[in-house]
């Protein structure tokens, strides 16, 4: 069981990094559908582009606009200008998807490192390496790169991605388990889909709005992760009890990112060890409910 000290250090923290100003977010829309949420000045920056109508309400882009390849180019041209300006820090070369749900029909394609600055959803997915030895569950836990530009050196799940557009999730899942653990396509089938958590915070870069699929793969004990792309730089084995003290730290070496604090969240309450009967439960599950 969770120290009940830990339960209220873990609710603190999410609440202090999901909180969001309540004015100063005008919305921006696309082909009539509202898509997502910009600031004030970065909607004052995208009024010098002549494909948006900037009111103060809205970032609508041009309705002449009228299929999803047009939009993608004239978004494409807008976000290279905002690179070339020093605007969009994280840029990828990966495209995601634009669309009103996951599985709707894209509206247009953005280069990842500008879906923030438009506070559209994004998508990823993450997955909770599990060992179990008999009554014992242990997480794996990684620690993100420094060169990584969102989250630098910060404590990650063992496995996540964003997905890409024309991706599936299960192949987004098989892709960066590889990538950055190094588990081999066999075994990674065997990682079981148990539903989402949303991530939202203010960043650097604008507003992440992103939703996790959340997975669960038990692994054996003779497993070591060892990564592929230099996006991991250290892993760890740790008590479920570790996992949620991770969770609660803040400002030191093992504060772990929001999108993994959230699915490590969410795998305690759903595997019995942050109870019903403890006190924050109740807020702490709908911090894992919450979206925007």
């Amino acid at each position: 069981m969770i120290d009940a000290a830990i339960l209220a250090a873990i609710e603190a923290r999410i609440v202090r990094a999901t909180a969001f100003p309540s004015s100063g977010l005008r919305r921006f829309e696309a082909a009539g559908t509202a898509l997502g949420l910009v600031d004030d000045a970065r909607a004052a920056r995208l009024a010098r582009f002549g494909c948006f109508d900037v009111t103060p309400e809205a970032v609508v882009l041009d309705s002449g606009l009228a299929t999803a390849q047009a939009r993608s180019a004239a978004i494409a041209d807008v976000a290279a200008t905002l690179r070339s300006e020093g605007a969009l820090p994280a840029w990828r070369d990966e495209l995601y998807t634009v669309a009103p749900q996951f599985d709707a029909p894209p509206l247009f394609r953005i280069e990842r490192g500008a879906a923030r600055y438009f506070g559209v959803r994004t998508y990823a997915a993450h997955v909770n390496g599990i060992v179990r030895d008999g009554d014992e569950t242990r997480m794996w836990i990684a620690r993100r790169s420094l060169q990584k530009a969102v989250d630098p050196g910060l404590l990650d799940n063992l496995v996540g991605g964003g997905i890409a557009a024309g991706m599936r999730v299960d192949e987004t899942v098989a892709k960066e388990a590889w990538e950055e653990a190094g588990i081999d396509a066999t075994t990674v089938r065997a990682a079981r889909p148990v539903g989402v958590v949303h991530a939202v915070r203010i960043l650097f870069d604008g507003l992440q709005r992103e939703t996790l699929f959340v997975h669960d793969l038990a692994l054996p004990r003779t497993f070591v992760p060892s990564n592929q792309d230099g996006e991991a730089v250290g892993h760890r084995l740790v008590s479920l009890a570790e996992a949620a003290r991770i969770v609660a730290t803040e400002n030191n070496d093992d504060e772990a990112t929001l999108d993994a604090s959230l699915v490590i969240l969410d795998y305690l309450v759903r595997h019995g060890a942050i109870r019903p009967d403890q006190p924050r439960f109740a807020a702490l599950v709908r911090l894992l409910r919450v979206g925007l």
